[in-house]
């Protein structure tokens, strides 16, 4: 849907054309199909690469080049001469990393990248209308910029500023040394996430490919002690993420077609459709856009997994955990019972790049910087933008409302039922009325939605933002955050526990 005009467009593919068979046999975009081949070839070579080019074996350089080769190739595959973007931009910020200084080092490569990133998505979008509903360089672009602004924040924390400025995150990642050259193209451009990510810190990836990655993190579980752990082998994790990545392309391609987004914006529907079949419409159409994202963040998360990387260490049962750069919970999302455990949980390595780039860091006005870096990160689409802007209040008012009411309902086992379903709910409510936009991309058609559901939503944040007190007061509110503080430290056990592991 072009983002002017509503038009469907069909960009050509610049990559390669020696899948044309079987993108014609299976009636799906070349695009796609040469992505998903990359990454099926990437997990059988992840596998060769965590037994042949373990760091026993072979030395980091050869791992870093190896790594490197390997992820340039697959996008010159997918992407064909637009890879070049990709290249340019980590070329471009790796000069500014060794010729900048450590005080300025985060500004200029935060500028260059999301820049970049901004000019090559605007021609994309409104230039030469490519890429609208395909698998594009842009994708990449954005792990790419992801990755560089993390590890130049990170080289500003450790080599720019004092240790005790720093928070605990800043200090555990703080860098203390700038990477070599090879280090640098191996960060950004190693198979394992050149196409899908996700986004990992430096330090971690580094461990990784030294062989220092699993044994740390058994350093520390044995802290907590576990004594006697054997050497964790990711086969049975990778082995369950690839089944639930195939259960979601499975789910995806059943239901999409019978859930078109496009429906909720049809002329017929809007006029003779009763508002409530209508709001129901909406939720089944954006949940069955979920599972490609599903699909494709599991399989990268088995591709990292398969090569050895995302071992987090052991959990309070003694259960080895391969959660640290997963970038998804699908249980916490589907059965989220706020907007804020529901976006927590979508997109966390995104959501941990925001946290560390802007929202530690902004002065003032967190929530609404991060949102609005999180929209232009994203893209030039302004159903982007209408999603974005959307959550401010939406994510504002459910924080008000649970501040307000929730220590009325956890006086009981029913009352909590009661008041947990509700949540779940509304959550869920909010969610496809906030990221529809984000599906529909065009404007017109945006506005169209909200105006045909009477902005309720709108109207119900603002007024919540209104009248609710920002905090309730007396011993309610004193009681309210002792309960929320305890069930915080719970939900966090639970996240762990429930984690793709």
């Amino acid at each position: 849907m072009g983002a002017a005009s509503g038009n469907v467009v069909t960009p050509q593919p610049t990559g390669s054309a020696l899948l044309q068979p079987i993108s014609q046999l299976l009636h799906t975009p070349l695009d796609q199909v040469n992505f998903v081949a990359c990454q099926l070839v990437a997990l059988l070579i992840a596998f060769w690469f965590r037994i042949y080019l373990n760091p026993s074996n072979a030395h980091p350089a050869v791992r870093h080049a190896f790594a490197t080769f390997v992820g340039v190739y697959f996008a010159v595959f997918c992407f064909g001469w637009y890879s070049l973007h990709i290249f340019t931009l980590v070329l471009l910020c790796y000069c500014i990393m060794i010729t900048a200084s450590v005080t300025n080092i985060h500004r200029y490569s935060f500028i260059m990248a999301m820049g970049y990133l901004t000019l090559c998505q605007i021609n994309r979008v409104y230039i030469f209308n490519y890429g609208i509903l395909s698998t594009d360089f842009s994708g990449p672009l954005m792990i790419i910029t992801q990755k560089i602004t993390t590890l130049a924040f990170q080289l500003h924390d450790g080599l720019g500023r004092s240790f005790k400025s720093l928070t605990k995150d800043q200090q555990q990642y703080s860098i203390k040394k700038k990477p070599s050259f090879l280090e640098y193209l191996s960060y950004h451009l190693n198979f394992m996430s050149v196409l899908a990510g996700p986004c990992s810190n430096f330090q971690d990836y580094i461990a990784f490919i030294e062989g220092r990655h699993i044994q740390s993190k058994l350093l520390n579980s044995k802290a907590n002690g576990y004594t006697k752990l054997p050497n964790p082998s990711p086969n049975e994790v990778v082995l369950y993420k690839l089944c639930v990545a195939a259960a979601c392309l499975v789910v995806f391609l059943t239901f999409t077609k019978a859930f078109p987004i496009l429906y909720v914006v049809d002329e017929t529907f809007i006029n003779k459709t009763p508002f409530s079949i209508r709001l129901g419409y909406l939720y089944f159409a954006t949940q069955v856009c979920k599972p490609k994202y599903y699909f494709a963040w599991t399989l990268a998360d088995a591709v990292n997994n398969a090569a050895g990387y995302g071992f987090n260490g052991v959990d309070e049962k003694g259960k080895f955990r391969w959660d640290l750069i997963s970038n998804l919970n699908i249980w916490n999302i589907e059965t989220a019972t706020s907007f804020k455990m529901y976006i927590d949980n979508w997109n966390i390595q995104t959501a941990a790049w925001l946290k560390r780039v802007c929202y530690d860091r902004a002065p003032k006005y967190r929530t609404g910087l991060t949102f609005m870096l999180s929209g232009v990160w994203h893209g030039a689409y302004p159903g982007y933008y209408f999603t974005f802007v959307t959550a401010i209040p939406v994510m504002l008012a459910a924080r008000a409302m649970r501040n307000n009411f929730r220590h009325f309902f956890i006086t009981s086992t029913s009352w909590k039922f009661l008041y947990d379903t509700l949540t779940w709910i509304a959550t869920q409510l909010a969610i496809c009325y906030t990221v529809a936009p984000f599906v529909l991309l065009a404007a017109g058609p945006s506005i169209q939605l909200y105006k045909s559901l009477y902005f309720y939503l709108h109207v119900v944040c603002f007024l919540a933002l209104i009248v609710l007190p920002t905090k309730p007061s007396g011993r309610a509110f004193s009681k309210g955050l002792e309960i929320n503080h305890s069930e915080e430290k719970q939900n966090s056990a639970d996240n762990t526990k429930n984690h793709l592991s």
